[in-house]
């Protein structure tokens, strides 16, 4: 009799999982991400502004992963993520309607919910189980990856929207008209949002396991918690990823140095953060695949070595406009750091030997902590960016950024001993 470890999974869940992974997101995160300047102005609100809206998305979401945790060892993963991904989505086409500021909170507050309380840990959990003992570096891998393609697709499908939108008259269309380019942009990836949730409702259900691990852990939640708790590893998790968390926070900033330091205009530093999710997935199936013949931690360490150095070497403000190759390879080098780390941080899971059964309220109680970034990381950013001085702004976040960067490689060191052991 084939064992649930030894179940060969079909191909199609992974990539329902890669496609609702970052779908769920593109809306809070990833379009601000990509169009940062146009999503300040066009809402007429300045970095401190956001940084708070991703507060209050930060702290629905701190409840929202303590309880949602123990509640995907209850249901099947495609029921809570197809219903977040359609909420998620209808959340988009109010944002469409540029609501006022306090509004906008609220509907990060709402977002918090939706996307964590119903999705992460059953997202989590459905990828490990995918994976199975023996390719959990590979599952992950596969998942983070995948998810940087579909959001360089995203990004790249809202670049084409918002430039067929405005023509060439970037420099001097009206706000009003820069505003219904933008709703477009907005429209759009709220209706691939939804669609995707369906197909997850429609098709997820073929992921193998048992009814143990997927969906029926009779454990009740607070001694599940508790024995949780029981394990060195979760603490040591917990620490890893806050600080990759919070350097992964820190690449909003890329498309602004792009602008304020090297002199990019709106489209071609929309591009710049574009392409610098292509090689997402070039990272997570390349270092899913070493962790897998090596070990997690091992990587885990490398990851958080070149976000340091890289985080330590824009702080410095030794790259300027001028010097697009050094900062082409520096760029680089702190985006395979920040990547490879997320791409490791859940795939521990496996190497720590915490039980399948108990992953969802694993993930919820390793992310009360672990996400906390999205409380305080965006007004902590924001303020630094903020600066009247543009230039010596960045360069002090990045400097935070290092420093966040050294305590996870201190972290993950430790837990690499731990498990070693």
């Amino acid at each position: 009799m084939t064992t649930e470890k030894e179940q060969k999974q079909p191909w199609f869940v992974i990539v329902l999982l890669i496609l609702a992974a970052e779908a769920v997101f593109i809306l809070p995160f990833v379009i601000q991400r990509i169009f940062r300047p146009v999503f300040l102005e066009t809402f007429a609100i300045n970095n401190e502004q956001i940084g708070y809206c991703f507060s209050v998305y930060g702290l629905v979401a701190l409840a929202s992963y303590f309880f949602g945790g123990p509640l995907a060892d209850k249901f099947h993963p495609k029921n809570l993520m197809a219903i977040a991904l359609i909420m998620t989505a209808s959340g988009g086409i109010y944002l469409s309607t540029y609501p006022d500021y306090s509004n906008l909170k609220l509907l990060y507050g709402y977002w918090g919910f939706t996307t964590i309380f119903l999705f992460w840990a059953a997202m989590i959990k459905a990828t490990r189980v995918w994976g199975g003992t023996s390719k959990q570096g590979m599952a992950f891998g596969f998942l983070d990856g995948g998810r940087g393609l579909v959001a360089a697709l995203f990004g790249s499908l809202g670049v084409v929207i918002f430039s067929a939108v405005i023509g060439d008259k970037i420099d001097t269309i009206s706000l009003v008209n820069k505003q219904d380019a933008f709703s477009q942009v907005i429209l759009w990836s709220s209706a691939i949002v939804g669609l995707i949730g369906v197909s997850v409702f429609l098709f997820m259900g073929r992921l193998k396991g048992s009814q143990e691990t997927l969906e029926s852990n009779k454990e009740n939640n607070i001694e599940a918690i508790k024995k949780v708790l029981t394990y060195r590893s979760t603490w040591y998790l917990m620490l890893i990823i806050l600080c990759a968390y919070v350097a992964y926070k820190g690449t909003d900033m890329f498309t602004l140095y792009t602008s304020d330091v090297m002199g990019y205009d709106d489209i071609k530093s929309a591009h710049v953060g574009t392409a610098l999710l292509y090689i997402r997935p070039i990272i997570g199936v390349t270092i899913g695949v070493l962790a897998d013949r090596t070990r997690a931690s091992l990587w885990l360490i490398i990851g958080f070595t070149l976000s340091v150095v890289a985080s330590f070497v824009f702080a410095s403000g030794y790259i300027s406009e001028g010097k697009a190759i050094l900062f082409g390879v520096n760029i680089l080098a702190i985006a395979i750091g920040i990547y490879a780390c997320r791409v490791l941080y859940f795939a521990t899971l496996e190497e720590a030997k915490i039980p399948v059964a108990l992953t969802g309220t694993t993930v919820g109680i390793i992310s009360v902590v672990g996400y906390t970034p999205d409380i305080f990381s965006g007004p902590m950013f924001g303020i630094l960016l903020d600066n009247p001085d543009k230039v010596l702004g960045l360069q002090h976040a990045f400097f935070v950024m290092g420093i966040f960067s050294l305590v996870g490689l201190v972290s993950a060191y430790l837990f690499y001993r731990l498990t070693k052991n």
